[in-house]
């Protein structure tokens, strides 16, 4: 049993409130501008603690960087949201060669499963867009200034011949897209590979036409884009990430129109992460109406949380939650639904 912690505002207790946070889901969403104060207060405390800025420059006089949507300013000698300086073809990144099939959010949907034999290239970006309390992959957050830059050329020598899927995550590739958008171009003509899927785990965070031309790599090369819709309501998923999700649903629904062009297998694919106490039935089930009104067919991927980062005091999910989801997002008009990390639920 979780320690009990008390709602900062209706005083409420339960293991399903974030210590970090100090609020609980129905205070975020119904007190809004109550809760702001106790957000704010979370995630420029969290950010200091990695030397990040507490919220997206905006300076008079700067570096007009408009390759994510928090489109910072930055002023010279400092830093973007993500703890960057734009550029194209060096960035803070490392990668590794993983046997497929592997543990991936479309391992379900992803012809990439049944490549016995051969490898995905991993590529993990040492950035972020975003700044998730619950972060399962936190720890790129003491890579990210380290001086050490990798270039295209480097990675480029990562490929074999055994090598059938390049998948970019992190972090987030959102904001190093331009590296990787190099990367695949020349990956895709130098590979002796019987094909190469280039394939994209991230929040969606990305400027717009960025995500075309990502989308259009993942739809030539038999590859997907797979968004994570981290939360529904805008109150929860400012709380849960530091940032709004507006421009996440505008650009989703962007990708979307690619489908046409390629049915299967799938080219867009979402996943929700089930934080106890926060993204619970009622925000899977706004998700998965909102992807089911763009296509029925598009999978969706609900994940087990395991406790991490800065919310490390939550318990993980349940069974009893992300049954309930599961119910919820197919109420809401989806047709193929799957529950990801079961060997996590409690």
């Amino acid at each position: 049993m979780k320690e009990l912690k008390r709602c900062q505002i209706c005083g409420k207790t339960s293991e399903n409130i974030a210590e970090v946070l100090g609020v609980c889901n129905e205070c975020i969403k119904n007190y809004p501008e109550k809760a702001e104060v106790f957000i704010k207060e979370a995630h420029t405390k969290t950010r200091k603690l990695f030397g990040l800025p507490a919220h997206p420059p905006k300076a008079k006089e700067g570096i007009k960087c408009k390759i994510c949507a928090n489109e910072c300013v930055i002023p010279e000698g400092e830093v973007g949201f993500c703890g960057l300086r734009p550029s194209l073809r060096e960035a803070k990144v490392s990668w590794y060669l993983d046997p497929l099939p592997t543990n991936c959010v479309a391992d379900w949907v992803c012809p990439g499963s049944k490549d016995h034999g051969h490898y995905n290239l991993a590529v993990f970006f040492h950035a972020c867009s975003m700044n998730c309390l619950f972060c399962q992959n936190w720890h790129f957050r003491e890579l990210t200034f380290k001086p050490e830059v990798r270039s295209v050329e480097d990675m480029l020598k990562a490929l074999d011949p055994y090598v059938t899927c390049v998948c970019f995550f992190g972090g987030d590739p959102s904001v190093q897209l331009p590296f990787a958008l190099k990367f695949s171009e020349e990956a895709l003509k130098v590979s002796k590979a019987p094909e190469l899927r280039i394939c994209w785990e991230t929040n969606g965070m990305m400027n717009t036409s960025l995500l075309k031309k990502a989308v259009e790599l993942s739809l030539v090369s038999g590859g997907c884009i797979k968004f994570d819709l981290k939360a529904w309501n805008p109150h929860i998923h400012k709380a849960l990430t530091g940032v709004t999700n507006e421009k996440i649903l505008e650009n989703f629904k962007i990708a979307c129109k690619f489908i046409e062009k390629r049915p299967e297998p799938p080219l867009v694919i979402a996943s929700t992460l089930l934080v106890p106490g926060y993204v619970d039935e009622e925000e899977v089930f706004c998700i998965a109406r909102f992807i089911a009104e763009i296509n029925p067919e598009i999978p969706y991927r609900l994940l087990a949380f395991y406790p991490q980062f800065f919310m490390k005091d939550l318990p993980t999910t349940s069974k009893e939650l992300a049954y309930s989801c599961y119910e919820s997002a197919k109420r809401a008009g989806l047709k193929r639904v799957s529950i990801g990390n079961i060997h996590l639920l409690m």
